[in-house]
């Protein structure tokens, strides 16, 4: 019988999820590790088939360059992660799940509900990896294939999602700096979906827009014709955090290098502002 390849996002949005599993797999392969991810090595190796070799080399590169900050971010995120389920926290919502694993890597309990919020063709290539695999999730694992840019509530409450109980919220840079309509919309959205005592966290970074990486970054994502397309800067005079506080939750800022201290990781910033915004809702 002839296997089946999965089909590969090589371009677009989607491919970002690739990048994120090489630095996943890179981070599972230290004596140092500051996580276990198996499934990211999976992944990369199966996306490779899809890639031409000028284009996995770019791929890799930017993975190189983005691979300190970037893993030293998953380690903090899985730690969140964890002390919401302590606390009790029975749903995570994913925004903009790319190829995450932790329904699979962080020995959820079976009762945890783990939404995942993607784009088809990121789940057209995810799922029949993991199905290849033979993976299992520990906890009960919802697929929402929907795009944040239009109507994911609907899909996301329609997978079983609960507005009565608190649920965590995760992005992982999806929504970028909260400075644009449409990731503010996803907030105010989610907003309305979350019961008292939900937990959500929003970045607070300077942005870089002309910094060689990122636009290395758009070329990849917009593909060589549209490379010198510039993303949005940050708006310097939004605040996010009494943005959120009208909204309806209390906030409390954690710094950037207060929260990788204790990591080993030569991560500092030398802006003091930079950290993540943790928020509670009302």
């Amino acid at each position: 019988m002839t296997e089946i390849a999965p089909r590969v996002p090589v371009d677009g949005v989607a491919v970002t999820a690739i990048g994120v599993a090489v630095i996943r797999a890179r981070e599972s392969e230290r004596l140092d590790r500051l996580y276990d991810d198996p499934m990211a090595r999976v992944f990369v190796d199966a996306a490779r088939r899809g890639f031409t070799a000028q284009r996995w080399e770019q791929l890799l590169r930017l993975a190189d360059e983005f691979y300190e900050g970037r893993t030293v971010g998953v380690r903090l995120v899985d730690d969140r992660v964890r002390e919401a389920l302590n606390a009790g926290i029975a749903q995570i919502v994913l925004l903009g799940a790319g190829l995450d694993t932790r329904a699979f890597r962080m020995s959820m309990a079976a009762e945890t509900a783990v939404f995942e919020i993607d784009l088809p063709e990121t789940f057209a290539f995810k799922e029949m990896v993991l199905d290849s695999a033979g993976a299992t999730p520990t906890c009960a694992r919802h697929v929402v294939v929907a795009d944040l840019r239009g109507n994911w509530r609907d899909k996301l409450l329609d997978s079983g999602f609960r507005t009565d109980i608190p649920a965590y919220w995760v992005d992982e840079g999806t929504l970028g700096f909260l400075t644009q309509q449409w990731s503010q919309q996803v907030v105010a959205t989610l907003t309305e979906l979350s019961a008292p005592g939900s937990r959500f966290g929003a970045g607070r970074y300077i942005a870089e827009p002309d910094n060689p990486r990122y636009r290395d970054l758009r070329s990849l994502v917009a593909s060589e014709s549209a490379s010198s397309t510039a993303a949005d800067p940050a708006v310097s005079d939004f605040d996010v955090e009494q943005w959120l506080t009208d909204l309806g939750w209390n906030t409390e800022f954690h710094s950037w290098n207060d929260m990788v201290a204790g990591l080993g990781r030569a991560v500092d910033l030398p802006d003091a502002h930079a950290g993540n915004i943790a928020a509670v809702r009302r």
